[in-house]
């Protein structure tokens, strides 16, 4: 380890860094533009130059490794002069439109002006103008804005995994562009993050707010199970952006496009106020009227006629209410696996994802059955990206053939090419019994078939075989796409020894044995099944659900409520309220609750606290916030179904529409005219 002296400071540092992570970590602040802590080092924008010791000119400190017996100097004259000159050569053909620039108030280059830039500029010559670039319908362009800093360009290459962003012509005339082609990643929202200046913002947050203007609140992503922290920015009861904040082992500072563009599905579509059919037709009514209306019906059926289904996006204490409240009715009829996954709630480590996002980068090898991670956690997709450009990373892959953004070996379609593996007449077999952290990541695309829980079985079978399970390793994975789903599972929302699941409550509902539905968010059921019981949805949005609903009780949003949820690894995060839900809309526990006072017992809770402590009660895993627990893997029985030769399918269409609120954003719309029907715009689109 080096030691080095840093104004004055003699410091040791680990090897491999460079003077600029030296100089930060002996607490002195050096500008940058082009160098950002992920991506590789370019050296473009010259703005990070110190002083070094017999260096006969100031050095660019993200580019120079650190040496032993090195002398900087961070705050020297000729440093500072230095700064002030790359500033001035850095806004000779910036616009300085700083009062019509959404980056406005949270720009880098106009912070690094103001702190290092010089008070007047000696260049006389008219500015350089560019022309606008099309990049999709997320990403705004003010190209001359740029200051060819390449983040984007590196950012798409390295992170996303996609070569449409780059640099044209040399000197004085070179320009970002992207040949006039939408940027068509899953994480091209990136972009307008790791950009310094204006050039490339938000198009759908253009010209809205200012970043003063909002509340800021910390929260978790639902649209998918990685579980990626966020930031929601709020204007009175509108949010109007979504950004990611820091978490090293689930999002790093990424986020998904979905996860961030999806606010205006917040506010269309919504349901404000309870509604009740009358004579074939939805009419609104009080709360009083709604449930009694629910009283009359439920009062005369039995337990096992009643059944309920939790949706994907339910957060942990609506579902323990729900189960709660079924229980007090004397139903076992309830399913928060509305896919009809075929996991079993009995055994935590059978149906998470136990080596962790972050132990992917610890890995070796990897075998992924019947899933297409860049559609169905496009982070954890990001992550095996980043694993396999370290090198010595073999990825193996049965079901679609899909662009996964780095190289795998297709071994085949379905459950056959699984048991050649198990059996070892597979040339992958080989690969994970080399291996030293082997892992297999099982897909819902595998689960949510009818033979579900053989190919868990036949999965199971392959990481006992290869050791896939060791004293410090887990390499076992289910990759969930549900946000509820793991919650549920830890909570118990599985039927009981004589209740009925996702197909069976349908089936039940359609032959009249069940007689009534309640629907907690759950829109991705065949809800034609439905039409001959009484069917009470509790959700956000006017989807599926909501149209085939007997009664309706307005729910909150995840935005709108304090709510826990589990991600794919079995991290336990807390999502905060940011804005009040619209209308009469409430908390979804506080309408089961309320509820439960009308029909049957009263439950046991009053408040958020002691609704969180009987969770704990139910599993303690509630109260270990933010920790993932490492453990061994527990039996995997099949429940007698031979597996099938068909072909593994993803469960996930299209990835810009997967749940109500995705598919009332007129965004997501645009996003999937582009990139999923193919409706490229080119030239022709604009940056409006």
């Amino acid at each position: 380890m080096p030691k080095l002296t840093i104004d004055g400071k003699e410091i040791e540092v680990a090897d491999g860094l460079t003077v600029l992570q030296a100089c930060e970590l002996a607490g002195a602040e050096i500008p940058r533009f082009c160098y950002h802590e992920r991506l590789s080092v370019a050296g473009n924008c010259r703005m990070c130059l110190v002083e070094m010791e017999r260096a006969p000119k100031p050095i660019a400190s993200c580019a120079m490794p650190v040496g032993e017996g090195m002398v900087i100097k961070t705050d020297t004259e000729v440093v500072q002069k230095a700064r002030k000159g790359v500033m001035e050569f850095l806004l000779i053909n910036h616009p300085l439109d700083c009062p019509i620039c959404d980056q406005g108030g949270e720009c880098d280059l106009q912070d690094q002006a103001m702190a290092f830039g010089l008070d007047h500029g000696r260049y006389k010559e008219s500015k350089r103008a560019v022309t606008e670039k099309y990049m999709g319908p997320l990403i705004k362009t003010i190209m001359t804005r740029c200051i060819q800093c390449t983040r984007c360009v590196r950012f798409s290459t390295e992170v996303a995994g996609i070569e449409e962003v780059g640099l044209l012509n040399r000197g004085g005339h070179v320009e970002i562009t992207t040949l006039e082609k939408a940027v068509n990643t899953e994480l091209s929202g990136n972009l307008v993050d790791v950009c310094p200046v204006g050039a490339l913002t938000s198009k759908p947050y253009a010209f809205n707010a200012r970043p003063w203007e909002l509340k800021k609140v910390n929260s978790i992503d639902v649209m998918d199970a990685v579980g990626s922290n966020i930031r929601v920015d709020v204007r009175g009861r509108e949010v109007l952006r979504v950004l990611p904040r820091i978490h090293e082992d689930v999002n790093e500072e990424w986020i998904t496009d979905k996860t961030r563009y999806i606010t205006d599905g917040l506010s269309r579509q919504r349901i404000d106020r309870p509604y009740v059919r009358v004579d074939g037709k939805l009419k609104a009514a009080s709360w009083d009227e709604a449930f009694s209306d629910i009283k009359e019906k439920l009062s005369f059926l039995k337990g096992n006629e009643i059944a309920a289904i939790a949706g994907d996006l339910s957060d942990a204490e609506s579902m323990l209410a729900l189960k709660d409240f079924m229980t007090n009715l004397g139903s076992e009829n309830i399913d928060c696996r509305q896919d009809g996954a075929k996991l079993n709630a009995s055994d935590r480590s059978t149906y998470l994802f136990n080596s962790s996002i972050a132990g992917i980068e610890e890995a070796d090898a990897v075998l992924l059955v019947g899933s297409n991670p860049r559609w169905e956690a496009a982070l954890i997709n990001a992550r095996l990206r980043k694993r396999f450009l370290e090198g010595g990373f073999k990825v193996g892959m049965i079901g679609e053939a899909a662009d996964l953004t780095y190289e795998y070996d297709y071994l085949g379609a379905g459950p056959d090419t699984l048991k050649e593996v198990t059996s070892g007449k597979n040339v992958f077999a080989k690969v994970l019994k080399d291996a030293k952290k082997p892992m297999i990541i099982v897909g819902m695309g595998a689960l949510t078939r009818t033979d579900g829980a053989a190919v868990l079985a036949e999965a199971k079978a392959i990481a006992d075989k290869y050791g896939l399970v060791q004293d410090d390793w887990n390499g076992f994975n289910v990759l969930h796409t549900a946000a509820a789903r793991v919650a549920g599972l830890d909570l118990g929302l599985v039927p009981g020894s004589k209740g009925k699941d996702v197909a069976g409550i349908l089936e039940g509902a359609e032959n009249g044995s069940v007689k009534a539905v309640y629907l907690l968010g759950a829109d991705e059921v065949d809800t034609s099944k439905l039409k001959n019981a009484f069917v009470i949805y509790q959700g956000h949005h006017g989807d599926a659900g909501a149209s085939c609903a007997d009664v309706i009780l307005p729910g909150a949003a995840y935005t709108e409520k304090n709510g826990t949820y589990v991600n794919t690894e079995g991290r336990v995060q807390l999502g905060r309220l940011a804005a009040f839900p619209p209308g009469e809309a409430r908390e979804d526990w506080t309408i089961l609750r309320a509820l439960s006072e009308q029909v049957g017992d009263a439950l046991p809770y009053d408040n958020l606290g002691q609704l969180r402590q009987r969770m704990i009660e139910v599993n303690p895993v509630f109260a270990a916030i933010d920790q993932v627990s490492t453990t061994g893997l527990g039996d995997i029985a099949g429940d007698g179904t031979k597996l099938s030769s068909d072909p593994f399918k993803s469960n996930i269409e299209n990835f810009y529409m997967t749940d109500p609120i995705s598919r009332s954003s007129e965004t997501m719309s645009a996003c999937t005219e582009q990139f999923v029907l193919g409706k490229e715009q080119g030239a022709t689109g604009t940056n409006g």
